[in-house]
């Protein structure tokens, strides 16, 4: 099946059902475990084709993988309407697999990949301009040492490059002045 943004996944679910009405299950349908499963998949189909299988930002957008009770209340909702003509009750149905098809599952998992590198990044930097604004703070309160902009640049520049870096620091001795 195909997800709102029309990916192909595969989608696995498990529906428990019992006859209410056994009249309406033998007279109104020819087989009704037949009638059952089309309409279940039918009703699937609907409900995926109107999600994405996931989300990569925090929208409060529902998902298929993020918002699974919502799409499995509104699975048994779908299908116990279809079916009710068939004198069929729906006590539960819920997705049990669900995962992108072959074809593109590596490179959805690159994308995942890559969006969660991006979301570590984000806190990484977010995290180092607070801990560049404390040093600042901290320097100009404790009266340390007084730098003029051109140096408050640079060593913000530095500590960004220290802080934000995926390699540990290499020490330089400058056995000069700056200007």
């Amino acid at each position: 099946m195909n997800d709102q943004l029309g990916n192909p996944i595969i989608i696995g679910i498990v529906v428990i059902w019992r006859v209410v009405n056994t009249a309406k299950a033998v007279f109104n349908v020819d087989n009704y475990t037949e009638f059952l499963s089309i309409q279940t998949d039918a009703a699937l189909r609907n409900i995926v084709r109107v999600y994405p299988y996931d989300v990569s930002n925090e929208d409060n957008e529902k998902s298929l993988r993020g918002s699974s009770q919502e799409v499995a209340d509104k699975l048994k909702t779908e299908i116990q309407a279809n079916v009710e003509v068939a004198g069929l009750e729906i006590l539960e149905a819920r997705i049990t697999h669900l995962a992108y098809a072959p074809e593109i599952a590596s490179v959805m998992l690159q994308r995942q990949q890559a969006s969660a590198i991006i979301d570590a990044r984000q806190m990484i930097v977010e995290g180092a301009v607070g801990m560049v604004e404390m040093a600042l703070a901290k320097l100009n309160e404790n009266d340390i040492v007084h730098l003029d902009e051109e140096r408050k640049a640079a060593m913000v520049s530095n500590l960004l490059v220290v802080l934000c870096g995926n390699k540990d620091a290499q020490p330089i001795v400058n056995s000069g002045s700056l200007y």
